[in-house]
């Protein structure tokens, strides 16, 4: 099985046909967890550089947003839902603004 999905995948000529492959077509149960989990690990991975980059440590970008540590952490590690305006707070609090696009 790990040998014909290998092939398959060699086969595979764009992303879109990739992701379909691996990970179901778009609007499925696995997918959509997919998606869902990519995105998360996009979020948290611009909060996690742009803190680094403003040279401010987890503790120090909770303080300066009136939250606590452990929560900065568990969003730059992907294991919490961010609501809009706390997202907004915190990059607010890096000097930045966040921009959202409905497409």
């Amino acid at each position: 099985m790990a040998k014909e999905k290998t092939i398959k995948l060699q086969d595979c000529m764009t992303l879109d046909e990739f992701l379909d492959e691996e990970f179901g077509k778009e609007g499925t149960e696995e997918r959509r967890q997919f998606d869902a989990e990519t995105h998360a690990f996009c979020i948290a991975e611009s909060l996690k550089e742009e803190r680094l980059r403003a040279g401010l440590t987890q503790q120090q970008l909770a303080e300066r947003v009136g939250t606590k540590k452990a929560y900065i952490s568990r969003i730059e590690n992907g294991k919490a839902d961010i609501q809009l305006s706390t997202l907004f707070r915190l990059f607010e609090g890096l000097g930045k603004r966040v921009s959202v696009a409905i497409m």
